[in-house]
């Protein structure tokens, strides 16, 4: 389950994941599961939905849902680093840590303080077949579903891509991948958002997403947290190399960028050691039983 629901079971396979190397996987334990077949029938829907009258009515008002929600849950989230977008015109790829399904909200936010109306997502094509207000969001909200089938993603990914960054906007691709729920570190990449980058000559706007805890609980297992979002220094493709040169240069020094802001912010190295503080604002069982017994 991504928002609610009890987080123990989904903290401890961070624990496991991190004491294994495995920074880009699944941690969730109620995620759809698609067959392949599934998954085609989930593109398939939207690409037939994308172009048609009902699907632009109801992107109007999935942003303005996306957008009312940003305004509400970022009310303390603090920007830091805004002077750094100053040299920036036209698209440009974003990068940031991917710790909740709501951290996009800060990145919107951010975004629209520099000016751009608009902030489009690279999803995971399970993720429109979630239901509700979600599955909603996912099928009509800015969203450019990522499936990892080479026809779909030469055909209409690469060019539903392209043409977005042609137009101006800006594009959220996480690439630690997985979401991994309330983890403050920044997690080594995957190279994709810097392919992507590098391919269409647009920069990459470095994000880094720092998590304070706050007086008070949200819930039995966590205190409330606000963001601080933090603006790093934007990295641009060196036109003498390749793509394949740029987006591992890029990607180096966008996760060398995000391991500063996290070393500065928190006031500590950062190592891979699994600590309970990892967790932003986790009140640990053990813990919330001497609370009680105090009280």
């Amino acid at each position: 389950m991504l928002i609610g629901g009890n987080k123990e079971k989904v903290i401890e396979n961070i624990r496991l994941a991190a004491e294994r190397g495995h920074f880009n996987c699944k941690v969730e334990v109620n995620d759809p599961v698609l067959s392949a077949e599934a998954r085609d029938a989930v593109i398939q829907h939207y690409l037939d939905n994308y172009k048609t009258f009902g699907y632009r009515f109801c992107n109007v008002w999935a942003r303005a849902l996306t957008d009312t929600a940003t305004r509400f849950l970022n009310r303390s989230t603090r920007i830091e680093g805004l002077e750094n977008m100053k040299g920036i015109h036209g698209g440009a790829i974003v990068t940031s840590n991917h710790f909740s399904p709501l951290d996009n909200t800060a990145v919107r936010k951010a975004m629209n303080k520099a000016g751009y109306s608009r902030l489009f997502m690279v999803s995971q094509d399970t993720n429109l077949a979630m239901k509700g207000w979600m599955g909603f969001l996912m099928n009509h909200e800015d969203i450019i579903p990522l499936a990892n089938h080479p026809d779909y993603l030469l055909k209409n990914f690469e060019p539903m891509l392209r043409e977005r960054l042609r137009q101006g906007h800006v594009i959220l691709i996480y690439p630690e991948q997985e979401m991994w729920f309330h983890y403050r570190k920044p997690r080594p990449p995957k190279r994709g958002a810097y392919y992507y980058a590098a391919v269409n000559h647009v920069p990459v706007i470095s994000c880094f997403v720092e998590i304070r805890d706050m007086p008070g609980k949200k819930n039995e297992e966590f205190h409330k947290t606000r963001y601080v979002m933090h603006i790093l220094k934007p990295i641009y493709p060196d036109a003498e190399k390749s793509v394949r040169e740029n987006s591992q240069d890029m990607m180096r020094q966008d996760y060398r960028q995000k391991v500063a802001a996290y070393e500065q912010a928190y006031g500590k190295e950062l190592t891979y050691d699994f600590e309970e503080e990892d967790i932003a604002g986790w009140i640990p069982p053990e813990k919330e039983e001497i609370f009680e017994s105090a009280m």
